[in-house]
């Protein structure tokens, strides 16, 4: 359903690897409650890592998601309250609403004005970020509704190490990458967000709406980042303004990992969730062995730098040259 590709096979290998060394070097790591926890904490992540990939996919780059989820999450808790409470339906819906919102914001001005997509989502990073501190002055909500703290367990297990347990969070995941994958592989837009991160004038000139596929992949980032931010303050159990501050990098460089490229085109959502899989195993891994979070930071950017190094088509043009050289015959 997902494809397997070279990149997919690789960082299963290395993913297995990390794995038996883990499994061999700490007594925790392969236990149900750690695998169990490690799902339930990534979920949030390849929720965000199926709504980047479609935005990498059509040739853009967002590095605002995880912030405009802070906001999104925060707008939520007011609304819900103002409507009386709500429910799990009326949250989606206006976590959905309020988050596809901040993603056409995005699509406007990147398409509207033509300026790079790095360069908007840096700045509207900082104005979500700067106008969410400012204006709930990094205040917290504790009281939610019950039906958003009260904790849905899927399954759980009683193990010698305590009860494993899989959450709501896990079950959202999942229909999010269902639905991704539905929108990238089986629908007619899917394929048109392909062929414009591939070449954007021959998409054009093909008769493809570039603003329409503009607001298709940075809304339907927006609108995973509202579902992420949704299930992250379920997890958390309130609202933190500043909770995901941060998290856009890891996310990034896992999507990078999984084989899609900067320049656009190119990309699976197997390799997304396989790259979150490997960042969260990397980081969970460091932990346990008592090593530096900082050092996970240094990993983090060293994949980004490696990444942005790849996809530059000048670099691979001077790699192809290099390795296309003629030999100098001797006179």
């Amino acid at each position: 359903m997902l494809g397997i590709g070279s990149t997919e096979r690789w960082l299963i290998v290395v993913i297995a690897a990390m794995c038996l060394f883990l499994g061999l070097t700490t007594d925790t790591f392969l236990t149900l409650v750690n695998l169990f926890d490690l799902l339930n904490i990534s979920a949030v992540n390849v929720i965000f890592a199926a709504g980047l990939l479609v935005v990498l996919i059509a040739g853009g780059i967002d590095i605002s998601f995880a912030v405009a989820a802070s906001v999104t999450q925060y707008l939520t808790a007011l609304t819900v309250g103002h409507l009386g409470g709500g429910n799990w339906a009326i949250g989606f819906a206006v976590a959905s609403c309020y988050g596809f919102a901040l993603g056409a914001l995005n699509a406007t001005l990147i398409w509207r004005f033509r300026i790079i997509s790095i360069v908007v989502t840096i700045a509207t990073f900082n104005l979500f970020f700067g106008a969410l501190m400012f204006l709930t002055q990094g205040v917290s909500i504790y009281d939610l509704p019950d039906w958003w703290l009260d904790r849905i367990i899927l399954f759980e297990f009683d193990t010698a190490n305590g009860y494993a347990e899989l959450t709501l969070p896990v079950a959202v995941m999942i229909v999010v990458i269902v639905a991704t994958w539905f929108l990238i592989r089986r629908t007619t837009a899917g394929r048109q967000l392909y062929a414009m991160g591939d070449n954007p004038e021959g998409a054009r000139r093909v008769g493809i709406n570039i603003a329409a596929m503009h607001y298709l992949a940075y809304g339907w980032l927006g609108v995973t980042a509202g579902i992420a931010g949704l299930m992250q303050a379920h997890y958390a159990q309130e609202v933190v303004p500043n909770a995901l501050y941060g998290r856009e990098l890891d996310v990034l460089a896992a999507v990078v990992l999984g084989g899609a490229r900067l320049g656009g085109g190119r990309g699976t959502l197997l390799g997304a969730i396989l790259g979150v899989a490997l960042v969260a195993i990397t980081q969970n891994g460091l932990n346990l062995l008592g090593v530096s979070p900082y050092a996970f930071k240094m990993i983090v950017g060293a994949v980004i730098l490696v990444a942005i190094t790849l996809s530059n088509s000048g670099m691979a043009s001077l790699l192809s040259g290099f390795r296309t050289r003629p030999e100098r015959v001797p006179s």
